[in-house]
């Protein structure tokens, strides 16, 4: 199977393939590794017409920019008259009337949308655990999560499902399966892409992003679907670079890059991720860039403010999802409270009902000052605090997670705080709104992929991705 767009180009259009060749192929493999549960649903024979299409247009000399490229998307992106379903009972049986506009931008370049993929119910989770429709496995080691919430989306790109995938990343969603699954990972600047057509979460954190085997493939599909939407009243009205044409440029200028001591030196990071982190800084440092620790004061207060945030945004975007309108309802004949209750405890998972609990009681009249203002006061400070360090250097770098991918059933009812705080490293730059990348940065001692963070000052994603795809030349 081809791991990057160019020699996909190229085998096109030496006749070595055709997209409806190519598509038979990524359908073969997801028959073939059904087991792994990545795909909620395969459009088998419309990806094969679509790909009819796009090679018609090939012969033509007329074929978008995309042509030759499969994608599947997280089930938390909408495409029009497909089922859309957040992996979630509540949403069963949906189908959406319209499509996001990234699925749209990439339709009207021509990729092939092959289907859609799993995730953590309502994209809330980082394990990939909480679908309704079951864990889905990690193809490195199936006895292991490819990480959440959008770790089918990882998978299929790791094993050649589909060439790339659209994600979604509120606090690491899309970086955090790229690290375990050894993928790239790209979360842009908040704003940068269009939400519309992105079932919400935590709207002010909720960016699209994007899933590749390689840094110029995950550049080309940003270019494509970024910029400025008269959907979305939230999305930058800044112009959209040609990442694709500068991706492979070697930095101009030695750069100075800074690591957060207490991420990089913690006693409680990995030993191999630790080692394989140092080696990249020596490399960096032989190059002639320089490479400082520095401090980040409000480190402690990173995961505390996330959660509050998230989940207060979360309590009030899902409350739409009352069994009246649409989606699940309850078969018991109840009043109209119970219908409410009836029909949210039953159609939502058990990680969803404790999100919204949380931020319901954030949100509550007693504890609103206590929490949610200070939070936001909080993330105020951080992102400022980032952007500040940003200003004196050109990149922060830093492992994406603490620790390699971890068994399926590892953590239960009893350590769910352990979980929530494997996503340390991920939201920093969520709460900030910055842009941040995962690159593969080798394995461990037991062949599990390891990933290395960049972050960006605001819409800096030109910079990052050069310098990102510098470092995997490294």
């Amino acid at each position: 199977m081809y791991k990057a767009f160019d020699d996909i180009k190229k085998a096109l259009s030496e006749g070595k393939t055709t997209c409806v060749a190519l598509v038979k192929d990524y359908l073969a493999r997801i028959e073939e590794k059904k087991h792994l549960n990545v795909w909620n649903e395969v459009y088998n024979e419309e990806a094969l017409q679509q790909a009819a299409k796009v090679d018609q247009k090939i012969k033509e000399g007329n074929a978008g920019r995309l042509a030759g490229m499969v994608v599947g998307l997280k089930d938390v992106i909408a495409y029009k008259d497909h089922g859309l379903q957040a992996s979630s009972n509540m949403l069963d049986g949906y189908v959406s009337p319209f499509s996001a506009t990234a699925t749209e931008r990439l339709l009207a370049e021509d990729a092939v949308i092959i289907g859609r993929q799993s995730c953590d119910e309502f994209a809330m989770g980082s394990s990939n655990e909480n679908s309704a429709f079951g864990p889905v496995k990690n193809n490195i080691d199936e006895t292991r999560v490819p990480g959440g919430s959008s770790g089918a989306s990882a998978v299929a790109v790791s094993d050649d499902h589909c060439l790339v995938s659209l994600g979604s990343d509120t606090g690491g969603s899309v970086r955090q399966p790229a690290a375990f699954t050894g993928t790239v990972g790209l979360k842009p600047t908040y704003s940068r892409i269009s939400r519309w057509g992105l079932i919400a979460y935590a709207s002010s954190f909720d960016t699209i992003g994007v899933i590749a085997n390689n840094v110029p493939d995950a550049s080309l599909v940003l270019e494509i679907i970024a910029g400025e939407d008269d959907q979305d009243a939230t999305v930058a009205q800044e112009p959209v670079p040609s990442y694709s044409a500068s991706v492979e440029e070697k930095p101009a200028k030695k750069l100075k890059i800074a690591y957060i001591k207490e991420t990089v030196e913690s006693e409680h990071l990995n030993k191999d991720i630790s080692e394989k982190t140092f080696a990249k800084i020596e490399k960096l440092r032989a190059e002639g860039h320089e490479v400082e620790a520095i401090e980040f004061p409000l480190l402690d207060y990173l995961l505390p403010t996330y959660y509050i945030l998230t989940t207060a945004e979360a309590s009030t975007n899902l409350e739409r999802f009352d069994g009246v309108r649409y989606g699940y309802r309850t078969e018991d004949k109840v009043d109209l409270e119970g219908l409410y209750k009836k029909s949210r405890s039953e159609g939502f998972g058990d990680e969803v009902k404790r999100r919204i609990m949380l931020g319901t009681f954030v949100l509550s009249a007693s504890y609103y000052d206590a929490y949610f203002s200070k939070a936001q006061k909080v993330r105020r400070l951080i992102k400022e605090t980032t952007e500040k360090i940003l200003s004196e250097y050109d990149f922060i770098l830093m492992p994406t997670t603490s620790a390699p991918s971890f068994e399926i059933g590892k953590y239960g009812e009893n350590n769910l705080l352990e979980l929530y705080l494997g996503d340390l490293y991920t939201v920093h730059a969520s709460l900030a709104g910055l842009p941040a990348i995962s690159i593969p940065n080798g394995e461990d001692k037991d062949g599990l992929t390891i990933g290395l963070q960049v972050m960006a000052n605001r819409f800096e994603e030109e910079k990052m991705l050069q310098f990102s795809h510098y470092l995997q030349e490294l």
